[in-house]
């Protein structure tokens, strides 16, 4: 009876796929997360948080949103924030990347297994040099974000204290490399983000370099430190990835310059447009107060905000070459080609299924709970959808709204932000783990679409 029972237990355990490991990570980190905000400690007023408020933190902390329900300087302790930028930093960085990296320094042999789930985590193409790439993301996560908080001590220890300032450049340094929107400018007003540095460049330039640097991918990063300024040696999606968020960058920020800022000086105006335009997609902080934008410029934002950043990075949403393989292959059905390219590289089929595919779950997904959450709340559609694409494309961006909904619409909102973060297809392939091979197809009809 125990031989038959052992034998159940492994194949169990066999049977557990690559997908619902990651998925079963972040859960993991979450709840552990929520436990330590609970803590007493971990709050200003010595209460702790209640379970609500923590999940919610937690969820999104590890799936590097940056919505809040709760001002992170105000009310979380030292303690508190700690707990959130660590939950910031191994969703950043991907859970299971994290675990790897464990394991590596342990000096324990890392098998077929981690290395698969590995492979699905960073989104990478096949399993070799895998353990190598981990190192790369470690080194490399490290060294720019001590970068970038080095670069932000002058303006911090000014403005807070030499200590407290050295805090808060770390904290900010590895919010914006890891996309997360949380910030500790709230000491001067709760929720404010870094609309008190709207006209600092240094402040500006570093968090949008830090935004821009984790919201391409390690892959991208690997490419380039591998063949250095040589554009044609490229990968194709490294050149895909680059185009388009270069597109994305200078296209909103143009229209932001012309459109939507024509009452503030020059200087002030060229910043807040570049920088709106390099955190709308996926980091959530802001500048600017969100709130004075028209109704034009906020239904742009919800576009941005779920194409989000690309594979393999620190953002989150349907990535910048989902958006890229969805035009790619409407141009081709413009022209009649047979199927989307890049670069004279064509696009297997099966990726533009893949987008297809996410490109749908995102907006149905995002329109469903936008539209559910302004039933709920009574609250006005456009801003119920700005909350759930920034949710779902793990932006942290808001128009205030978050801090007002119920339970249920926060429940949403969590929901929203995990599946953001680990990806719909993640799910997808963890709920069916078994993909079914047909050995005879069935009949084919046409139908007329369009």
């Amino acid at each position: 009876m125990r031989a038959n029972q052992w034998t159940e237990r492994k194949k169990t355990h066999r049977n557990i796929t690559s997908f619902q490991v990651i998925i079963l990570g972040f859960f993991s980190v979450i709840m552990i997360g929520s436990l330590l905000l609970m803590l007493p400690v971990a709050t200003q007023d010595g209460a702790g948080a209640n379970f609500q408020d923590a999940v919610f933190t937690a969820t999104s902390a590890v799936c590097v949103t940056g919505l809040v329900v709760r001002d992170t300087a105000t009310y979380w302790s030292v303690f508190g924030q700690g707990v959130i930028l660590l939950l910031i930093q191994i969703g950043g960085m991907g859970v299971v990347t994290v675990a790897v990296a464990i394991v590596a320094i342990s000096g324990r042999k890392i098998g077929l297994m981690q290395r698969s789930i590995m492979q699905e985590s960073i989104s990478a193409h096949h399993v070799g040099g895998i353990v190598r790439m981990t190192r790369f993301i470690l080194k490399t996560s490290i060294v720019i974000e001590l970068t970038g908080a080095v670069l932000l001590m002058p303006v911090f220890c000014k403005d807070f204290g030499f200590a407290k300032g050295i805090w808060y450049s770390v904290f900010h340094a590895i919010s914006a490399f890891c996309n997360a929107g949380f910030d500790l400018i709230g000491i001067r007003e709760p929720f404010s983000s870094l609309t008190s540095y709207t006209t600092n460049p240094i402040v500006n330039g570093t968090v949008m370099a830090l935004i821009v640097i984790g919201g391409i991918g390690f892959l991208t990063w690997e490419d380039i430190k591998n063949q250095k300024w040589h554009w044609k040696k490229y990968r194709m999606q490294s050149k895909v990835i680059l185009s388009v968020t270069a597109g994305l960058i200078i296209v909103p920020a143009a229209w932001l310059f012309f459109c939507e800022f024509k009452d503030m000086p020059l200087s002030e105006r060229v910043l807040s447009s570049l920088f709106q335009s390099v955190t709308m997609r996926t980091a959530g902080f802001n500048t600017v107060d969100l709130t004075m934008l028209s109704e034009t410029g906020l239904m742009a934002m919800i576009v941005l905000m779920l194409i989000g950043g690309s594979p393999g990075s620190t953002a989150g949403g349907m990535k910048t070459t989902t958006a890229a393989v969805m035009c790619s292959n409407a141009w081709a059905v413009f022209r009649k080609k047979e199927s989307a390219h890049f670069y004279g590289r064509r696009v297997p089929e099966e990726a533009v299924q893949i987008a297809a595919t996410v490109f749908m779950m995102y907006v149905v997904l995002s329109l469903s709970g936008g539209m559910a959450i302004s039933y709920i709340e009574d609250i006005p559609l456009l801003s119920a959808l700005f909350e759930t694409s920034s949710a779902i494309g793990t932006v942290g961006l808001s128009l205030g709204m978050t801090l007002k909904l119920g339970g249920i619409s926060r429940v949403i909102l969590i929901g929203l932000m995990f599946f953001g973060r680990v990806g719909g297809l993640t799910l997808i392939f963890a709920a069916v783990s078994e993909r079914k091979i047909n050995v005879s197809e069935l009949p084919q009809e046409k139908i007329t679409v369009g």
